[in-house]
């Protein structure tokens, strides 16, 4: 008897669900610029699926973070004159209120750049490393004599051999697209100092995926059925493999990353695409006590969403640095990878600052579940999507407004006006047990749609929804005071349709949700009530909110204007060419009569003489001036300082040290007084006049070389390149 109770309680266990903890991860954005909306689409939809999840009652662990090592962040510290640590430091902060302000909130939200990203980073290699999938080789690579470096390729500038573009970066032409090596470009040069690179073999280290496609391919043709990978991922895995698994590089000669734990190669770090993956990991480890419960447990489906680029780096490389630790990590289970949003018939470019960015949206005054809809029903499952202003104008107002708002607000209006706010008798007949058994099908496909992360589809699905409580509201005419007993029950069932769409529009409009929830006076509706007449006669409603405006040609007249500099396909003028910046001779130099520290300069500027009034006292002397050859702002509004007129604005070298401040002029002993100086790629459009303030946003700073740098480029005359004799490495120019 005992061995057939427990024969039965085994075939009961066998026959029980296995019950799986989601943890969802997005794609890790770079921390060196203003997330756009193309970001927030693997952003929106993880917190999509994850709401979704939580609202099933699934565990589920959601993570996301930013990329915060290599040559991107270089080179964005070097263009804003800061430090790799300083722009992740700022960059992280955008990012994580950009998210918020879309309503996409993380279980774990972290970075790469933390002490638990480099331990288990290096951790990670030394087992690759134990098991024989980490080999040496060498690589050409460029590196700069002047500045003493090797230069990643986005480091090395140069003419494209393809479309001829005078500034196509190493690694990529921005303009026509061509992928290259920085040594394909025509006469490279280095993008901090302006000389020509040479090109030496230096060695680095690989991980052998050659060696580790077996067991890659068996993986993959079991997980890509099972997770029911997104087409484009498993074309894409499938090209990879097909055409044979390489070793791939994973360090780089730079200063900003995780070093490599491994004797020889001390000045080395690994290359981000490297340890960026294990962010993942090592974020859920910041955040989480039980993160190897995640990372290792045999009941956890790991969901990825990410934008096409991405997808090798999940489905192959991050997999297969897993497996060939033989630590039992989790692996992907499934992937939802997007085609692109695209701006306007152009793509996003945050290079060139074209686009909608996230803080952009935030200043237009149209609500983040305005955008959310906007980014989830245009979703780029299968095929690339265009974000267009007149569509966006078309979707709010005619899905938004007229749909959902409109279903919404007649119900609550009419339930106010003509019941005393109470909902009203409920007297179901064949009209109703029709609208009931259309919309429970609607329920069953959303929720089939969402589980299988078909977001877009679901999202229409639930629209419709919305759609068919209109046209039953309307065929019941409740408006017609001789049907009062008609009119109560199409109200009541209204009501429970309006409760049905706060639940099925949660994960997609969660603020949208709250205000139907407000508007019914009840608390939020779990899943399961979905269909079910849970708000009956008697129930006490609120007053009535407006969910959503509409947006006016005017307003979208508006908002193309007001981003058409960030829209233009053709580069974007700096504002580094606003400025006048020409060489100019010392003639005399004497004290200002009112202040200490202030000399007053006549310069002779190539076209004229001029009065100018600079803070040099206390570090040159009178007679240390005359015949200097300088460089001023020739354009600079005319100011009073101390009572004399000064018409310009000589550039100097300043940096502070507690309360000693060193200060060097920029000097041009090789070019002539009137002699333009310039940054190479910035077309000069000196306006008739600019501000101090304007001036001084311009950020210069000076290298080890003493060289005068802007966005990592020389400032220079058509003879010299410029320089602040004496100047400390990091000083600003003023």
């Amino acid at each position: 008897m005992q061995q057939i109770q427990t024969k039965s309680r085994n075939i009961q266990k066998m026959n029980r669900p296995e019950k799986f903890k989601y943890l969802v991860t997005s794609a890790l954005p770079y921390a060196n610029n203003i997330p756009h909306l193309g970001t927030m689409v693997c952003v929106i939809s993880a917190d999509v699926y994850k709401r979704f999840l939580a609202m099933k009652g699934e565990e589920s662990l959601s993570v996301l973070g930013t990329d915060e090592h290599g040559t991107t962040t270089e080179v964005k510290a070097i263009e804003e004159g800061t430090t790799p640590k300083e722009v992740c430091d700022k960059y992280f902060r955008i990012h994580k209120q950009v998210y918020e302000w879309f309503e996409c909130f993380f279980d774990c939200f972290g970075r790469t750049s933390s002490e638990e990203n480099r331990e288990i980073t290096q951790d990670i290699f030394n087992k690759l490393y134990k098991n024989s999938f980490i080999k040496k080789d060498k690589i050409k690579q460029a590196y700069c004599k002047s500045c003493k470096r090797f230069l990643a390729d986005r480091f090395v500038e140069g003419k494209c051999p393809k479309c001829k573009y005078e500034n196509a970066r190493g690694d990529q032409c921005e303009n026509c697209g061509e992928l290259l090596n920085s040594y394909d470009l025509i006469g490279p040069r280095c993008k901090l100092c302006g000389s020509m690179p040479d090109y030496k073999d230096t060695e680095h280290l690989f991980i052998d995926l050659e060696k580790l496609q077996p067991e890659l391919e068996r993986w993959i043709k079991k997980q890509s059925a099972e997770g029911k990978w997104s087409e484009n991922a498993k074309t894409m895995t499938e090209a990879w493999l097909k055409a044979g698994l390489k070793p791939r590089c994973i360090t780089r000669d730079l200063k900003w990353g995780i070093p490599v734990p491994l004797k020889g190669f001390e000045g080395k770090v690994f290359y981000s695409w490297f340890d960026a993956p294990i962010g993942y990991i090592s974020i859920t480890k910041a955040c989480r006590k039980d993160w190897k419960e995640w990372w290792h447990g045999k009941d956890v489906k790991l969901v990825q969403f990410m934008g096409k680029d991405n997808i090798p780096f999940h489905t192959i490389m991050f997999p297969g640095m897993l497996i060939g630790t033989r630590d039992n990590y989790v692996l992907l289970y499934r992937i939802s990878s997007n085609e692109y949003i695209n701006y306007e018939g152009g793509q996003f470019s945050k290079s060139r600052g074209r686009g909608v960015f996230g803080n952009d949206a935030m200043s237009t005054g149209i609500p983040p579940d305005a955008w959310r809809y906007y980014i989830m029903v245009n979703r780029p499952e299968k095929s690339d999507t265009d974000f267009q202003w007149d569509d966006f104008q078309a979707k709010i107002n005619n899905e938004l407004v007229a749909n959902l708002g409109n279903f919404i607000n007649r119900t609550v209006s009419f339930i106010n006006s003509n019941f005393s706010s109470e909902i009203p008798d409920y007297q179901p007949g064949r009209k109703e047990e029709q609208i009931i058994a259309r919309i429970n099908e609607k329920y069953k496909k959303i929720d089939e749609l969402l589980s299988d992360i078909q977001l877009k589809e679901s999202l229409k699905e639930i629209m419709l929804v919305s759609k068919i409580g209109n046209q039953y509201f309307q065929e019941s005419e409740p408006w017609k005071s001789a049907h009062k007993e008609k009119a109560a029950t199409c109200l009541s069932q209204c009501a429970n349709i309006a409760k049905d769409l706060s639940i099925i529009i949660r994960p997609y409009m969660p603020n949208t949700s709250e205000s139907i929830c407000r508007q019914l006076n009840i608390k939020e509706p779990e899943w399961n009530s979905l269909g079910k007449i849970t708000i009956k006669k008697g129930h006490k409603i609120s007053s009535s909110e407006l969910l959503f405006e509409k947006l006016s040609q005017k307003q979208i007249l508006g908002l193309k204007e007001k981003f058409k500099g960030s829209q233009e396909k053709n580069e974007l003028k700096d504002k580094f060419s606003k400025a006048d910046l020409r060489v100019a001779e010392i003639i005399s130099a004497e004290n200002h009569p009112d202040a200490d520290k202030l000399y007053v300069l006549k310069i002779n500027t190539g076209k004229e003489e001029k009065q100018i009034v600079a803070g040099l006292r206390g570090h040159y002397k009178k007679q240390e001036l005359a015949g200097k050859k300088i460089v001023i702002v020739d354009n600079l509004q005319p100011a009073n300082l101390r009572g004399i007129e000064s018409r310009g604005m000589l550039l100097a070298a300043a940096k502070k040290q507690g309360s000693k401040e060193t200060v060097r002029l920029i000097e041009a002993k090789k070019s002539n007084p009137g002699d333009l100086a310039f940054i190479e790629g910035i077309k000069p459009d000196p306006e008739k006049e600019i501000s101090f303030e304007e001036f001084t946003s311009i950020r210069m700073i000076t290298d080890e070389k003493e060289r005068i740098l802007y966005k990592g480029k020389s400032l220079r005359t058509k003879k010299e390149h410029l320089t602040a004799p004496g100047s400390e490495k990091g000083s600003l120019i003023r």
